[in-house]
């Protein structure tokens, strides 16, 4: 693959980037929304990867994708919690609510395969045109344990922080706590 090809690539994966974080901030269905953020997460992974940063794509598809959704998915199940509508829960199951997020993550993955297939033509020829500086796991680490320690902690609380404040906005009063509210 040459410079052109990459370049190509990347914006098609910015798009997507882009398209999907659009449908994230206005969808109405909590559900469907974090679809769309999986595929706005694989999406810039890939940017990641056609940049030269192939860990930092790892890191990604992980940390982001991986461990932020599931608490993402935690979050939405405490909020929802107290609600046993059935037909809410097979609306979120319909294969409708899959189109748009399937589309958008076979674009990806064509995308994916593609690099992987013309990867060999890519490095050699790259190499010849610039020097790639690749992003290691000890670069990473040097970075997140050294100077940037302390925005990674406050970014790990302010996330802690959001968490615990959730349940308490979402979670119901007991009885009695109800009752004296209402008659004050």
């Amino acid at each position: 693959m040459n410079i052109e090809g990459a370049q190509l690539l990347f914006y098609v994966s910015g798009s997507i980037a882009v398209i999907a974080s659009l449908f994230v901030v206005t969808n109405k269905n909590a559900v469907h929304a974090l679809l769309y953020l999986v595929v706005s997460l694989l999406a810039l992974a890939m940017c990641f990867y056609l940049l030269g940063a192939p860990f930092a794509a790892a890191l990604q598809i992980i940390v982001y994708a991986g461990a932020i959704m599931v608490l993402f998915v935690f979050a939405v199940m405490i909020f929802n919690i107290n609600q046993t509508d059935i037909d809410r829960e097979e609306q979120w199951l319909t294969w409708q609510s899959w189109v748009g997020p399937s589309l958008l993550t076979v674009v990806l993955l064509g995308e994916i395969v593609f690099v992987i297939l013309s990867q060999q033509e890519w490095a050699t020829h790259s190499q010849t045109v610039a020097q790639i500086q690749l992003v290691d796991a000890r670069a990473v680490g040097t970075l997140l344990f050294g100077p940037y320690l302390l925005a990674v902690e406050i970014a790990s609380f302010l996330l802690l922080a959001g968490l615990v404040g959730g349940y308490h906005l979402a979670k119901e009063l007991p009885k009695h706590d109800a009752e004296n509210r209402s008659g004050s």
